[in-house]
């Protein structure tokens, strides 16, 4: 698990350490030799920023116009602190990688240069090659794309094959969260404690769930929040049951805001106590594949699974010359071109953005390899994109104190759906301003 601790702390976080305080490190010399320079500011581990610098460097021997130093943020809160003092400064970088929720409030604040125009010049670019969830993630309510998607992150599953094997489950005849229940007696048969464990630490497993039964966050004019619908409800009350009254189910997290939670269910299921449970794609670079294999989420009942997917995003602040502006997307088309969409996803583990990374001989190499990979391409066709929040989080913030009432106190559904609407609500009501 040591091994884990280490490759979790790297890519999951994403966050390499700074060896400036004065906002990041910087990669390569400074000397353009005429060269009109590109500035790269992100936030990624020492052995991701490897891979960057080498992706910048091919970069810049491919042309002769523009050269590209990257800038290694803290972590994305850092990157995003940095960059609004850069932009009140107007010495912002000419791209910045930024989580979806912050690129979209610099657009709204016009601090974005939108890529359309670009796009529409480009003869390359076709927006059927990225994945919906994630490029939709970039786009405005008016359709204008301010951001492209590097890579995206989604959760999936993961189940002991000597469980299923000793059970006489086939993993293939698993896909709803109905159909792993209607297995439970014969994995408790089989020996084990626990059939199945959701991560826990947040509420991301049971939207994930109840997105598949249709759940929403929002009505559709955006005024009312609809968290303790039927729909949540369903799902929510039927994972309290499971794990408080049936007994097929646990989670590790105890309300403390740390990492044991995480490695203490991966143990149960390499260590024979669980099935299964639902983890991040980063897991497996510490997984024997002949020991725990992945799946994608389960569906609710007849529907197919619509786990939250997220994405981080390339951005180009404004601020720069038209020629940076061009420099800045012709280096952000070079970064998502499935040869080094290959090479990121291979390293890290995260989907790929670019769906033209199956074309790569290379990946198609380590798709024979990784089943992870070809799980996180399966399941980015069908994934959901959490709405966009004007109360700037809080409502997630009710979901995952609700989520801790029903999977720790096993408090019900109804009771903590309620709740957490009636304070979301509230929030809502402030932020537009009701």
């Amino acid at each position: 698990m040591k091994k884990l601790l280490s490759a979790m702390l790297a890519l999951a976080l994403l966050a390499g350490c700074s060896n400036s305080s004065s906002g990041g490190s910087s990669s390569g010399g400074s000397d353009t030799d005429g060269k009109i320079a590109i500035e790269f500011w992100l936030a990624q581990g020492n052995n991701v920023m490897d891979l960057v610098n080498e992706e910048i460097a091919k970069f810049n021997e491919s042309q002769d116009k523009y050269v590209v130093t990257a800038v290694q943020q803290e972590n994305y809160v850092k990157t995003f602190s940095n960059l609004q003092a850069a932009i009140a400064g107007k010495n912002a970088p000419d791209v910045v990688l930024l989580d979806t929720a912050p690129a979209r409030q610099l657009f709204e604040k016009g601090a974005l240069v939108p890529f359309d125009a670009f796009q529409a010049a480009d003869a390359d670019f076709n927006a059927d090659d990225f994945y919906a969830v994630y490029a939709d993630q970039g786009k405005y309510t008016d359709g204008t794309t301010f951001a492209r998607p590097w890579y995206g992150t989604i959760q999936i599953a993961y189940y002991s094959v000597e469980a299923f094997e000793k059970a006489g489950v086939d993993p293939a005849s698993i896909k709803s969260w109905q159909d792993l229940v209607a297995a439970g007696p014969k994995f408790k048969d089989a020996g084990y404690q626990y059939v199945w464990e959701p991560m826990g630490g947040d509420s991301k497993n049971l939207i994930d769930a109840a997105f598949a039964n249709g759940a929403k966050v929002f009505s559709d004019d955006g005024k009312t929040v609809t968290i303790n619908s039927p729909e949540w409800v369903e799902v929510w009350e039927s994972f309290r049951g499971w794990i408080h009254d049936d007994g097929y189910m646990q989670t590790k997290w105890n309300g403390i805001d740390d990492w044991v939670y995480w490695y203490d269910t991966i143990d149960d299921v390499i260590e024979g106590r669980a099935a299964g449970y639902t983890g991040s794609p980063v897991d497996s670079v510490d997984f024997d594949f002949s020991v725990i294999r992945p799946l994608e989420q389960f569906g609710w009942k007849d529907n197919v699974s619509l786990p939250w997917a997220q994405a981080l995003m390339l951005c180009m602040p404004a601020g720069g010359s038209e020629e940076e502006q061009q420099g800045a997307y012709e280096f952000i088309k070079f970064l998502t071109n499935p040869e080094n969409q290959a090479a990121y996803t291979m390293l890290t583990t995260y989907p790929a953005a670019n769906k033209k990374v199956t074309e790569v001989p290379e990946y198609q190499k380590f798709l024979e390899e990784n089943p992870v990979a070809a799980v996180l391409l399966a399941q980015s066709e069908h994934a959901a994109i959490y709405p966009v929040d004007p109360t700037g989080g809080k409502i997630l913030d009710e979901l995952n104190i609700a989520a801790e009432k029903i999977e720790i106190e096993g408090v019900s559904a109804q009771e903590a759906l309620d709740e957490a609407q009636a304070n979301a609500q509230i929030a809502l009501d402030e932020a537009l301003g009701n």
